[in-house]
């Protein structure tokens, strides 16, 4: 293999090379292309007239350099000036006839769907009735919703809820301030008040306990009764926004906090995954759940959706403060 010269780099012909794939030339290299190497502007003039000796056409030599010298500027020029230009105005008919087709598929879709309330539609059918008149005596749920979406479509939900927590893990990814912004910009940039006002703090003396409660409760009682995990969870993160506001990051940092969520957010995750794996085996075989059901009506009943719902209800709750507290201050 040979040896490269030590001066390739600055070679007419590698900078010739570097312009044509795209890469960006300085300036003074196209000076140095042209005042350096003129030979290969000699064979460009020999080939245009190759009977004319070479040295009557060596006074023109000057004209064309200078010529094609502005026309390298300017096929450097083109990408920002015309290129751009012409680029924005092809995407953006592309990007209107894209979406005219996109509508007119979306439209046609929907004059062929059936109309709405008809007793043949796809909404109505045995999936429906099955869900009504056999889903308190399957799920043990009085709250019909809570039993379809914890029991018969749990695993849909155990989608949802990795949803949540894989937005929360890149909202953390790219808002998590690093140690070196913390003790520089970063802090000053997007730190939060801390001056809370003082009727916010008061009523949220008065009505974050009470709103965490009546969460809990939602989440709780989500198998009797209209809630459960993703309502009481949400109401839950709204009492913490709500005193992470009135008392400060630093109050709510001490009970939660980066960790903290981490813990929760696999715990409950791992548990629901855990707890419905079970479906898969005794599904597919045909084999009665030993799971108890319990009373309807109860508070412990329902198979495992009372569970679910709590953490589905953390995974929301988590997800809701880590949000606001991501955007606000830049860190849990």
């Amino acid at each position: 293999m040979s040896k490269p010269r030590e001066d390739y780099e600055k070679t007419w012909w590698r900078r010739l090379e570097r312009f044509v794939n795209g890469e960006r030339i300085e300036v003074h290299e196209y000076h140095d292309i042209f005042e350096q190497n003129p030979s290969f502007l000699k064979e460009d003039i020999q080939k245009l007239d190759p009977v004319t000796p070479h040295k009557k056409k060596k006074s023109e030599w000057p004209e064309r350099l200078e010529t094609l010298k502005e026309l390298y500027n300017r096929y450097e020029k083109w990408p920002e000036t015309k290129g751009i230009t012409i680029f924005k105005r092809i995407y953006g008919c592309m990007a209107v006839l894209f979406c005219l087709a996109l509508i007119t598929v979306l439209l046609f879709t929907v004059s062929n769907l059936p109309t709405f309330g008809s007793a043949d539609n796809p909404a109505s059918n045995e999936v429906v009735q099955r869900y009504i008149e056999e889903g308190l005596a399957e799920t043990g749920a009085v709250n019909i919703v809570a039993g379809m979406i914890l029991d018969y479509r749990a695993f849909d939900t155990l989608g949802e809820s990795h949803v949540l927590f894989i937005a929360a893990t890149c909202v953390m990814i790219l808002l998590r301030k690093d140690r070196q912004g913390k003790k520089h910009t970063a802090k000053k940039a997007r730190a939060p008040q801390t001056k809370p006002d003082p009727i916010l703090k008061a009523a949220a003396t008065l009505l974050a306990p009470f709103i965490l409660i009546f969460g809990i409760y939602i989440v709780l009682n989500g198998h009797l009764s209209p809630g459960g995990g993703f309502s009481g969870g949400a109401i839950i993160g709204a009492g913490l926004i709500l005193a992470a506001n009135a008392f400060g990051f630093e109050q709510t940092g001490r009970f939660f906090t980066r960790k903290t969520y981490s813990s929760i957010s696999l715990f409950a995750l791992l548990f629901y995954s855990a707890a419905k794996s079970y479906s898969f085996y005794t599904g597919a075989n045909h084999i009665e759940s030993i799971i108890p059901k319990g009373t309807p009506g109860a508070i412990l009943s329902s198979g495992l959706i009372l569970p679910l719902n709590i953490c589905v209800g953390m995974v929301v709750a988590c997800t809701m403060y880590g949000f606001y507290s991501l955007f606000k201050k830049g860190e849990l």
